[in-house]
């Protein structure tokens, strides 16, 4: 069921409770005198909701943003964006660099979708990052045990393991080959997009919570031997990512001016690279490419350029500009082909927006076939043809439609692969470390695996398989087995460590049968949480109830065209407190009550009361009095985010 994404404020939505070919509504009238005979009763349901499931880092992304619009409350002596902040990084340590960066599968799966707009939750998420730097919230941890752990790479993944691993009172040393920590959001994503500031703040951040050394421009392989951990640490977390660009594979893409995209936006997060071609030509589709052709376009070019100073052999580590050299930059011609058309191209649609505004020229559904190079070697230009994908998904180039692109600089995007030559013994033959569904070395016992290393896929994907590998690592030093992981493996809300946390913890019980649980003190009798096994759809909720509400949107002061040479400040403007609760109040709270008094206003039997202020928290709003319910449904139908089930009785 889908809602056209252009209404207006003023427009009526159609969303609609039957389906086409019904004609008429239940008789409420009748089902009210006639239901009692079903036995069933309100089951108050928790599932987990879309965002949830499709973020690969697990956040429980609608309970802090129940947090932010106010309906969760948090413990006395703690303010809400406090709170917020918690919930926000009990998965993901980083809610200021997420915010920026994340192509949002959350928002993707959004059941708002069905309404008019997804829920800005990047935007959100942004705010509960700066805000906490602004107010210097810190982490805590238990004392660090005895057990220590070798974490190998400081980026994502493997900041995300020492974090999670901290939590759980292990020791943690971070072996990073670089001179910095951060990985990817130092190295691979431009400043402008991960501001250096909050990256190192949320960096120190997980450093400061003590029991976690960083020992960097140490490679292990070549510095220190596998053996050397394994005698030195009771873990091994590899955690090295994916540091080697995949060539073209085409011929003549040897040539010297034919570079990777990871080693062009690592040369410029470096500072070594401040200018670069004429004409630049990336081949990609993904996120690398769109930050590689805006780099290119801030970058411009340098007339006459000595041979020496050319961007390959910055880009190859052989020399690096100096600041007086960027005095004389000029806007450099920038395109950007993609196989596929642009509906179908995986970078976010924003970042591709933004890249077009910037003046960058996109090609799509084209394919290089060869590198048309010089007397010197030297790329003169691209060959190109138009693409055709083929049932089994391979692309290649249609007969007859070749044609030529001009170009001083190729950079190849399209894939990046491990750096293992010092680590042979752990190449799966890919280029990659192997790893199974608990992110354990399949060959190494006491050795786990996380982030690009595995399969090389989002931040967020890393940071959540380290979260994994984390419980993993936590098993094996404390002798336990590993248990299965949940079907809907992220983290969920809690309905006993809220009631904990508000000291209305159910009393002990003995684990005798008995009946009568619904008035006992040891039993919540009507709640039953699936979370765990399921993720609740827009067609379980009851979408009539949702005014159409257009979508807050950050501030961006993106560059055009013409003002992008030189232009490295940030685009997106975080939203302050009224904005980000604004937009929060949007969440539907798909598969949790969110306590907006439905199924007690519509119950024709008062059967459905509120629960006392001082014995409710969330989830625990409402409750049934099985004397008066007679099964007839309503509260089910009426409930908005599918929290009520008719599921007790036959």
């Amino acid at each position: 069921m889908s809602v056209n994404k252009e209404l207006k404020p003023e427009q009526k939505l159609t969303l609609r409770a039957f389906r086409d070919g019904e004609h008429q509504w239940e008789d409420w009238q009748e089902a009210i005198f006639s239901a009692d005979h079903s036995h069933k009763c309100p089951t108050y349901v928790h599932r987990t909701p879309p965002c949830q499931g499709s973020c690969p880092s697990g956040e429980d992304v609608r309970g802090w943003l129940q947090i932010v619009r106010g309906i969760e409350k948090p413990p006395a002596d703690m303010e809400w964006e406090q709170y917020a902040f918690l919930r926000s990084t009990d998965a993901n340590p980083f809610p200021s660099m997420m915010g920026r960066v994340c192509p949002a599968p959350c928002e993707s799966g959004c059941n708002r979708n069905d309404v008019e707009d997804f829920v800005g939750i990047n935007a959100v998420e942004q705010f509960i990052g700066d805000n906490a730097f602004a107010k210097k919230y810190a982490f805590t941890a238990p004392e660090p045990g005895e057990r220590r752990v070798a974490i190998v790479g400081g980026g994502p993944a493997g900041l995300a393991a020492a974090y999670q691993l901290r939590r759980k009172g292990h020791r943690c040393v971070i072996f990073e080959e670089h001179d910095e920590l951060g990985g990817m959001m130092r190295y691979g994503i431009p400043g402008y997009r991960t501001p250096r500031d909050y990256l190192d703040h949320e960096i120190q951040r997980i450093l400061d919570m003590g029991g976690i050394e960083a020992r960097n421009g140490v490679r292990i392989g070549r510095d220190i031997a596998i053996e050397e951990l394994d005698a030195e640490f009771d873990a091994v977390v590899w955690c090295i990512g994916c540091q080697s660009g995949r060539p073209l594979p085409v011929p003549g893409a040897d040539a010297p001016n034919c570079v990777s995209g990871v080693k062009f936006l690592e040369a410029f997060n470096q500072g070594k690279l401040l200018a670069t071609a004429d004409r630049v030509v990336c081949v990609g589709g993904g996120d690398t490419s769109i930050d590689v052709v805006s780099v290119a376009r801030r970058l411009g070019k340098i007339s006459n350029i000595n041979k020496s100073l050319r961007p390959e052999a910055v880009i190859g580590g052989f020399v690096a500009h100096d600041a007086a050299y960027a005095a004389s930059r000029e806007g450099a011609e920038v395109t950007l082909t993609s196989l596929f058309p642009r509906e179908q191209m995986t970078a976010a649609e924003h970042e591709v927006e933004d890249a077009l505004y910037e003046g960058v020229d996109i090609r799509y559904g084209v394919i290089p076939v060869e590198v048309v190079t010089g007397d010197d070697g030297m790329a003169t230009a691209l060959r190109m043809a138009e693409c055709r994908i083929e049932d089994d998904g391979r692309p290649v180039p249609v007969e007859g439609t070749e044609f030529e692109i001009e170009c001083d600089l190729i950079v190849s995007a399209i894939g990046q692969g491990g750096d293992l030559s010092d680590l042979a013994e752990l190449d799966n033959g890919r280029g990659l470390i192997e790893a199974d569904r608990f992110f354990q070395h399949t060959g190494r016992k006491g050795h786990f695996v996380a982030g690009d290393i595995v399969r090389p896929h989002l931040l967020t994907t890393a940071i959540g398989q380290a979260s994994i590998a984390a419980d993993s690592v936590d098993h094996y030093l404390r002798h336990d087995e590993l248990v299965k992981r949940p079907k809907v493996d992220v983290h969920h809300f809690s309905l006993l460590e809220k009631l904990r946390e508000a000291r209305l913890e159910p009393e002990g019980y003995d684990h005798q049968p008995t009946w009568g649980t619904n008035a006992a003190n040891f039993a919540i009798h009507n709640y039953e949480d699936r979370s765990a096994h399921e993720i609740i759809p827009s067609g379980k909720l009851f979408l009539g109830h949702f005014a159409y509400t257009p979508r807050n949107r950050r501030e961006s002061h993106g560059p055009n065209a013409e003002e992008v040479l030189g232009h490295f400040e940030e685009r997106q403007v975080s939203f302050d407190a009224d904005t980000a609760r604004k937009e929060a109040d949007r969440c539907m709270s798909c598969g949790m009550c969110f306590e907006c008094d439905n199924c007690v206003i519509y119950c024709p039997q008062d059967a459905v009361f509120r629960v006392k202020k001082d014995q409710s928290t969330l989830g625990r709003y409402v409750d049934t009095d099985y004397t008066r319910c007679i099964g007839c449904h309503i509260c089910a139908d009426v409930c908005p985010t599918g929290y009520i089930d008719m599921g007790m009785g036959e």
